[in-house]
């Protein structure tokens, strides 16, 4: 008679106990209706194919499913947890193991783990690949609806303190060399400068990009603009011939502001009507940016690295279009 080793015996029962504790449990334990919404608007298999070149697990013990620990991240964007606080979570909310689809006998991730995958993802650009798959399968639905792109930037403060005056004007901090210095309105800023470029009406963002503070709006602005939308509205940060040309090649509306320059007389009355306007249908985008403050957290970031920093936007910018995805269907 073949001897099953005890230890295999105890793993059996182990397993066996808690698929039966998961089958006999309330069925609505657990349960969280946002999450839930969330988690049915997405095919989560294209993102599992992005996702899982991340870790081979050919060293070491073997890592938990890159799709677990994606949905994880943007759980942590969308209730602003640091990492103990996203282990602690996985560990205490039923709706976030089955938003991540970790089984109550699995293993939960501990902050050491979840930091190391934040980051291998952040050098990788996973989550922006993930955010520009989401946005295109949201796209499939209809609800991008590409009337126009609103195109703003806000700036954001780096994780560590300024440098001292000592080190002298425009100085980087040593640990964060991607933060830059720039000035609005008179005051220091210190950090980066976060660039988005809004579907107009629907509200979801579709392009965006982080650059140090220093960085200025019409630099990276031709990278906001989608190029198949019928109007991209920009106030005076964002005026070029180059890009007025562009925009008329591909027969898309120029709603840019006008800048006077030295050289030219002062706006006429008509010029500044036309500024007035554009500013009114381009107030939308300052939503964005106040929900990313106030219930993200992202008034500072919190890594050291622009890569990095530019991930946790990504991932930020991706669970904001979930929620306002959600909201749209339901209406």
């Amino acid at each position: 008679m073949e001897m099953i080793p005890f230890r295999c015996r105890l793993e059996d029962d182990s397993m066996r106990q808690a698929s039966l504790i998961e089958a006999l449990i309330d069925p609505r334990l657990g349960t969280n209706d946002r999450l839930s919404k969330i988690d049915a608007l997405i095919d989560w298999s294209p993102i599992e194919a992005i996702v899982r070149k991340l870790r081979t697990g050919a060293h070491g013990r073997p890592p938990y499913a890159a799709l677990k620990m994606v949905k994880a991240l943007y759980l942590q964007a969308l209730y602003d947890l640091s990492d103990p606080g996203l282990e602690a979570a996985l560990l205490d909310r039923l709706s976030f193991r089955r938003f991540c689809g970790l089984s109550l006998d699995e293993g939960t991730p501990d902050e050491t783990t979840i930091l190391r995958f934040r980051h291998d993802a952040a050098e990788a650009k996973t989550l922006e690949a993930c955010f520009a798959e989401i946005n295109r399968q949201l796209e499939a639905k209809g609800l991008m609806l590409k009337k126009g792109t609103l195109m703003d930037a806000t700036l954001v403060a780096a994780t560590h303190n300024p440098p001292k005056i000592a080190a002298g004007p425009g100085a980087t901090h040593p640990s964060e060399p991607g933060a830059t210095w720039t000035k609005k309105n008179g005051r220091s800023h210190f950090g980066y400068k976060a660039h988005i470029g809004m579907d107009q009406h629907s509200g979801l963002v579709r392009q965006a990009v982080l650059t140090g503070a220093k960085v200025y709006e019409s630099e990276v602005a031709d990278q906001l603009i989608s190029w198949d939308e019928r109007a991209v509205y920009g106030d005076k940060a964002y005026p070029k011939k180059a890009r007025r040309e562009a925009l008329k090649q591909a027969g898309i509306k120029d709603r840019i502001a006008k800048r006077r320059h030295k050289s030219e007389p002062p706006l006429s009355p008509h010029q500044q009507h036309r500024n007035d306007l554009i500013a009114r249908y381009r107030a939308p985008v300052e939503g964005v940016f106040s929900q990313m403050k106030r219930f993200y957290g992202w008034s500072r970031t919190r890594c050291h690295t622009l890569a990095r920093n530019a991930a946790d936007l990504f991932a930020v910018l991706t669970v904001f279009n979930l929620k306002r995805a959600v909201q749209l269907l339901a209406t």
